[in-house]
């Protein structure tokens, strides 16, 4: 998978919040093989210096930085915060969320999309949290974007794929854009079926780091991911509503 121009072997991008140790953390990442993580920028005292263990430990691994915008409510947030991610983490990769409800933290699409058009005319790589809806994908390509992570489910709630049709057809709008499934994802088996699909990779975080075993949970995504997108270019037998016996009927004894 090459992502901006940078390849990559796994399709799997992993988040770094709520694990239970940063060890954990660190055996997780290496146990999925992802390449990639998501790190949220906080604001600390200069004097605590409280992120610096955190960001050792991440760089410690090796994997390309992934910055995001999470908490944010409007452009001017988003386009603040992911300007001094920038400085802080040296990438212009950023993961853009701009947050319109609370509860259910789906995007603003309308500031999602403004917020996209300001941060590529400023250099940024963006990769934005979006839903399904094909109009917005591409006002988001329109706006630079070259990447777009729509959500399968609310951020954390494990849900799987809310809507299987919607994904569908936006894999199918857009062949040939890279489309990651973000938020949502609680099982390895939502993780596979969205690579059935077609889509091009998975980002999760809540559903390894608050698992019973994270650094199990980790490699089970990865195999689940492998796995399904192996099937995708298997090319799977259609769906039907009656019962196709395997077994030929032809030959078979006829008894009187």
């Amino acid at each position: 998978m090459e992502v901006y121009g940078t390849k990559l072997a796994s399709r799997l991008l992993l988040g770094t919040a709520q694990y239970p140790s940063p060890q954990v953390l660190a055996d997780a990442v290496r146990s999925s093989g992802a390449e990639v993580v998501t790190v949220s920028l906080r604001r600390e005292s200069a004097r605590s210096r409280a992120g610096d263990r955190f960001w050792s430990i991440v760089r410690g691994l090796g994997v390309n930085v992934l910055p995001n915008t999470a908490g944010c409510y409007s452009v001017k947030e988003a386009v603040t915060t992911a300007q001094m991610a920038r400085e802080v983490f040296g990438t212009s990769w950023i993961k853009l969320e701009v947050i319109s409800d609370f509860d259910l933290l789906q995007p603003d699409v309308f500031q999602l999309v403004e917020a996209a058009r300001i941060l590529t005319s400023d250099g940024f790589q963006v990769f934005p949290y979006t839903t399904d809806d094909p109009g917005v994908a591409e006002r988001l390509l329109l706006a630079g974007c070259q990447v777009l992570m729509p959500l399968a489910a609310p951020i954390g709630s494990g849900r799987g794929l809310n809507n299987p049709f919607a994904l569908r057809v936006l894999r199918n709008r857009f062949p040939d854009i890279l489309l990651i499934v973000d938020a949502g994802i609680g099982l390895p088996s939502h993780a596979a079926a969205a690579m059935e699909l077609g889509y091009d990779g998975i980002l999760l975080n809540t559903a390894v780091a608050k698992a019973g075993d994270p650094v199990a949970m980790a490699e089970a995504f990865a195999k689940a991911i492998e796995a399904g997108r192996a099937a995708y270019f298997a090319d799977p037998i259609p769906a039907r509503d009656m019962a196709a016996p395997s077994t030929p009927l032809a030959g078979m004894a006829m008894l009187s």
